[in-house]
Parts: structure tokens; sequence; C-alpha cells
């Protein structure tokens, strides 16, 4: 299992950094060509969410992004230190979004809401948990077999 961190200063210009970065170990990693239109534009879209609550509440520390290849599957984990006055917990499986059980609406951002919904819409694997310390966003797409040649 190979593992890729990177942190980056809550500034909206090192965002298309980390998209590069995440298609480039995704290519490597096996992830089928004709999704890295997606994984690039769901790790653009966490990771500006990321800097906006960063920038929002004051947040000094930096941003963190994983990736993760995997024998089957390539995950990517962009996390934030921005406090939520609410625990979430946010799972979607092939396009299907449930809130986990207690979380009650706390007034949640419209943009942030936005950004979500355009993630789960790249994303079929994807998972968002937060709470007072900060939060996850955790993706992942399948693995492509490479070809045996004979």
């Amino acid at each position: 299992m190979a593992t890729v961190e990177l942190l980056f200063s809550a500034l909206p210009e090192h965002v298309r950094t980390a998209r590069l970065v995440a298609a480039a170990v995704a290519r490597r990693a096996g992830v089928d060509e004709a999704v890295l239109d997606e994984v690039r534009l769901a790790v653009g879209e966490a990771c500006s969410r990321a800097v906006g609550l960063h920038i929002t509440n004051e947040v000094p520390t930096p941003v963190r992004v994983t990736l993760i290849e995997e024998e089957k599957k390539f995950s990517i984990e962009v996390g934030d230190d921005a406090p939520r006055p609410a625990p979430l917990e946010l799972t979607s499986a092939n396009g299907s979004e449930r809130p986990a059980a207690g979380y009650e609406d706390a007034g949640a951002d419209s943009e942030d809401d936005m950004g979500l919904a355009v993630i789960s819409g790249l994303v079929d694997d994807v998972e968002v948990t937060a709470d007072e310390h900060g939060g996850l966003i955790r993706m992942s797409w399948p693995i492509v077999p490479a070809a045996v040649l004979p």
C-alpha cells in the first residue's frame, strides 16, 4: 500500500497543485483514464471547500491531502481543521446520500452544501465526516488491473 501525503497552506492558489498531484498519482496507481477528470474535479472541489473553511474560521494549520493506493482501490482523503458545531457523518454509495443517525442540520452554509453535492455527483464512493476538531472527505475509485502480456 503506497501513500502520498500533501500538506499545503490554505490558499486558493494551492488547490490547482493538489489537483495535479492527485491526478498524477491516480494515473500511476491504475485508475481508469476515463475517470481522471472526475478525480481532478472532486479533489479540486474538496480542497477548495477545505481552504474556504480554513479561511472563514481563521485556522492557521495546513490542509491535508492523503493519496492511498491499495490493492483494488485508490483513495483520496482531504482533511481540514475547521471546527463544526455539530457532528456530521454523510455517506454516499452510488449517489444516495444519508446523514448519520442523530445529525441535525446546524445551519450549514449553502456553498458548503453545494460543494458536497458536486463531490457526491462525481464520486460513487464518498464519505464525509466532521466534528469539533475538523472534517474529512474520503473518496475512492477502483483500480483497473494492468493487462498481462503473454
